[in-house]
């Protein structure tokens, strides 16, 4: 416990042996310190650091060196690095002084761990100064009086250090004040010179490890001055076009030194320099005059100079100065070419003729106009035209031949030699072989070979294409020993039309043309793909070629790619030069994707999708389906009329049965001699004629009823028993149908059908009136509209009454009836209302009444006046149900015996006979 408080007491007392100030206010000396003290180390070196510590602090703290520790920026130093040379004495040792940094402390662990910083350093690690090179000195003219010496050399490598340059120099017996440079390390100036005495310069680098020094350089400041340029440069025209003259001041005076100038000169625009001879300047001079100049151009001049004998330095050049020489005759005649239109017709041309401006080293000055002359070698006779032209261009009018143009430039000092251009009736010569083009950089290269022939010149045409105008043609003349040139001003991804024509001395060779392009590029657009035709297994596409502003190179082929909306993408190359291709093996009835692919041979564009079907049947299908069908229903009609031609008998027997004509019937042997005389004037005058027509009667004696047997009776029951049954329905007399026309049948069959093809139809409407007790009954005859044939057998000849002589006039009424009813057949029913004459009270009958298409119904007449009025009244009732119809009013006089006409029985019913039905 004694031993702990005891240590902690020695570290406060160390602690406080260190930090405590003495009497006089100071601080207590350290308990230890580095050697060496802040060093400068040489980069990469070796490098030992020794920390000792003092007596007094081992004594009180019990401190040694084997607890020091080494620390770099904080950084622990690793152990083996250290050495313990005594018990106050310990070190540290680097092999490579470029891992040091800064500090490094001395650090020492005292009893308990404490680590306190005993002491520390700064280390600067750097490199000596290099030997400055290329030692070099210029004198400057300031002006005429002042110069100025500046000297420049190569300061090395750096030094990480602090390295001070100086320049020194000296005459032979004379020292000068060293030159310090200012912010800069590699040159100084020195104000204060002279000339004509040898002076030596050096430069001396000096830093904390060491110190070097520049070879010596020495030099006489005249011998590298340089000089101001010329001063007031000016440029004036000679007597000739082709002299300029120039003039300038020199500011260094001739007692100092001689100079020689040196004169460059360019074409304004230009951007190549051209320079005098050296040794046409290597004079002392202030002016200069320059030859062998264009005529009329301007130029730009620039003058420097120096010392005579070539020692010292170039000045820099003058300020540029413009002049412009006079003007002289073109040198040559402007290049002339033509373009012949023969469209509207053969034998008349329209000449274009076109020429190129003259250059300004060509043309000398400013051009006036151009005189054309055209001289008709076809005809000798035919005088020269002159024309005087002032554009670059002209049109005639000539006649098929051959003529020769000759052209001349004329400015204000004269003319131009003429050029001269032979236009041929025909192209009949030798044209150039192998035309081909080749782009190079921003250039395109025409290259030709020659025809075997001696040409004296060429005309490559160009123009660039459009499909929306014409081309626009410009052309260039290349001499004859030449086969290719650089056409200039071509753009790219544009298609150029080059022709080349080989021109000959008494003629002219045919054109020779290719396409080019400068540079390619993929189309700007995919091609729009239709279909012409779709089939059953395959489909006609078409499309439209891009336009020559939508290629943008030249198409290699075109790609057509379609599948289903499910399927794999089938892919078609197919030739440029084709509009048109047809895809088989297509599914029928199935929709198919197909777009469509433009290439050239910097990439490849597509165009929109199109969709189409295919057809579910193949050409020629539906027509083998359709045709044997036809056919076959054609045969079967045609074997029908033909059954039907063969069988027309039988089937006019069912469909238009033979109705008898009633005129030629038996019946006629039993009708009165004169017709029943109807005295009905009242009914006459209410109803038109035709209104009503005749019943036919059949009368039934009441004394002859006992000679007729039961069976022959039967009938009569019969009709009794269709009268009652027949008042409950609508189909009877009294039924809706009464109204329908005469015509109309139980089938419902139209008004317009005759009555001959209504079978249903019931034969006559018969009043059966019995006379009673042996009087003679009232009798009306009424024609029936019925096309019911008549009985087979009517009566037998035995019941005939009267002889052959009463036949004709019998049958005259009943051929007078039918006309009537012929006439009458579209009546309604209301009109053929049956007029019945009363009787005796003791009559007894039947009546009975036949409507076409509807069943005859028996009534019993009674004896009394009102049994015979109720049986009219119920006929008219039952023939206007369901129509309003004006009843008829009966006649009721009664006619006398003798009055009555004979009746006749049609059909005697007898055993055996007929009724009618």
């Amino acid at each position: 416990m004694f031993s702990r408080w005891n240590w902690v007491a020695c570290g406060f007392s160390l602690v406080l042996s260190i930090c405590s100030p003495d009497a006089s206010g100071g601080l207590v000396q350290s308990c230890g310190h580095i050697i060496p003290e802040s060093p400068v180390l040489a980069l990469g070196s070796n490098f030992t650091a020794l920390c000792i510590l003092n007596e007094s602090c081992l004594d009180f703290g019990n401190i040694y060196a084997s607890q020091i520790i080494w620390k770099i920026k904080n950084r622990l130093v690793p152990k083996e690095q250290y050495r313990e040379i005594n018990r106050t004495v310990s070190s540290v040792t680097f092999n490579d002084t470029s891992s040091l940094a800064t500090p490094l402390t001395c650090n020492i662990l005292a009893d308990g761990q404490i680590e306190q910083n005993i002491y520390g350093i700064t280390v600067t690690v750097g490199l000596p100064p290099e030997k400055p090179k290329n030692l070099s000195c210029i004198v400057h003219q300031v002006s005429k009086l002042t110069y100025v010496m500046t000297c420049t050399w190569n300061p090395g490598r750096h030094t990480f250090l602090d390295t001070q340059f100086r320049l020194k120099y000296r005459w032979p017996e004379e020292i000068f004040p060293d030159c310090i440079p200012k912010d800069v390390n590699n040159s100084c100036t020195i104000s204060d010179i002279q000339f004509f005495v040898n002076t030596e310069i050096w430069v001396e680098a000096t830093n904390a490890l060491g110190k070097a020094e520049s070879d010596h350089l020495v030099v006489d400041p005249i011998d590298i001055v340089k000089p101001l340029s010329p001063q007031n440069v000016s440029v004036s025209s000679g007597v000739l076009p082709t002299v300029l003259q120039l003039y300038w001041e020199n500011w260094i005076s001739d007692a100092v030194m001689t100079l020689k100038f040196n004169i460059r000169y360019r074409i304004v625009g230009d951007t190549n320099w051209m320079e005098i001879p050296s040794e046409d300047t290597a004079s002392p001079r202030t002016s200069f005059s320059v030859q062998g100049l264009r005529p009329y151009t301007e130029y730009v001049f620039s003058i420097r100079c120096m010392k005579e004998d070539g020692e010292g330095y170039w000045s820099d050049w003058s300020d540029e100065k413009t002049g412009i020489t006079t003007e002289d005759e073109p040198s040559k005649g402007p290049p002339i070419w033509r373009i012949i239109d023969t469209s509207h017709s053969p034998a008349f041309w329209t000449v274009h003729l076109l020429w190129k401006a003259l250059k300004p080293f060509e043309a000398n000055g400013v051009i006036l106009q151009y005189e054309l002359t055209v001289r008709d070698k076809s005809s000798l006779s035919s005088p020269l035209k002159k024309y005087n032209v002032t554009s670059t261009n002209h049109t005639l009018q000539l006649r098929e031949g051959t003529y020769e143009v000759t052209l001349i430039a004329r400015n204000s000092v004269g003319a131009s030699p003429p050029s001269v251009l032979l236009i041929p009736a025909s192209n009949s010569k030798a044209p150039v072989k192998n035309l081909r083009t080749l782009p190079k950089h921003d250039k395109l290269w025409v290259g030709w070979t020659a025809p075997n022939s001696y040409v004296l010149k060429y005309v490559i045409e160009w123009c660039l294409m459009s499909s929306s105008s014409d081309c626009s043609i410009e052309w260039q003349i290349a001499l004859g020993d030449v086969q290719g040139i650089d056409l200039k001003g071509i753009k790219p991804f544009k298609c150029y039309l080059i022709t080349v024509y080989p021109l000959y001395a008494d003629g002219q060779g045919s054109g020779q043309s290719v396409k080019a392009y400068l540079k390619q590029d993929r189309p700007s657009k995919g091609p729009t793909v239709q279909t012409k035709k779709v089939g059953k297994a395959e489909a006609v596409l078409t499309w439209n070629h891009l336009t020559v502003e939508e290629q943008n190179g030249f198409i290699r082929n075109y790609t057509i790619l379609y599948k289903t909306i499910d399927g794999n993408e089938t892919v078609v190359t197919v030739d440029p030069s084709k509009t048109e291709y047809t895809l088989s093996s297509l599914t029928s009835d199935t929709l198919y994707t197909v777009r469509m692919m433009a290439s050239t041979d910097n990439g490849s564009r597509t165009g929109p999708d199109f969709t189409f079907t295919t057809q579910k049947f193949g050409k020629g299908e539906i027509e083998a389906i359709v045709v044997p069908v036809c056919l076959a229903f054609l045969l079967i009609v045609l074997l029908g009329v033909l059954f039907c031609f063969n069988k027309r008998d039988l089937i006019k027997k069912h469909i238009w049965p033979i109705v008898p004509d009633p005129s030629k019937s038996n019946i006629a042997q039993w009708s009165p001699q004169v017709p029943a005389k109807h005295n009905f004037s009242s009914k006459d005058q209410m109803y038109p004629e035709g209104s009503f027509t005749d019943v036919s009667v059949v009368e039934i004696e009441a004394d002859d009823k006992k000679s007729f047997s039961e069976q022959d009776l039967k009938p009569f029951d019969l009709l009794k028993k269709e009268k009652s049954t027949s008042e409950g329905h609508s189909s009877g007399i009294g039924g809706s149908s009464c109204m329908s026309s005469p015509r109309q049948s139980v089938s419902d069959s139209d008004e317009g059908e005759t009555t001959q093809n209504t079978s249903s139809t019931v034969q006559y409407s018969t009043v059966v009136l019995n006379g009673y007790r042996d009087q003679t009954p009232v009798q009306v005859f009424s024609r029936s509209e019925s096309t019911q044939p008549l009985l087979d057998s009517e009566e037998r000849s035995e019941d005939h009454a009267g002889g052959s002589d009463s036949t004709a006039q019998r049958q005259q009424y009943f051929r007078q009836n039918g006309g009537q009813d012929e006439t009458n057949t579209d009546r309604p029913c209301f009109e053929r209302t049956k007029q019945i004459t009363h009787a005796n009270e003791g009559d007894v009958g039947f009546v009975q009444l036949q409507i076409s298409g509807q069943s005859s119904q028996p009534l019993g007449l009674g004896m009394e006046k009102n049994t015979q009025e109720a049986a009219v009244s119920n006929v008219l009732q039952i023939c206007t149900e369901g129509l309003t119809v004006r009843p008829e009013t009966v006649e009721e006089n009664p006619l006398s015996v003798d009055e009555m006409p004979k009746s006749y029985l049609p059909q005697t019913v007898r055993q055996g006979g007929y009724m009618p039905q």
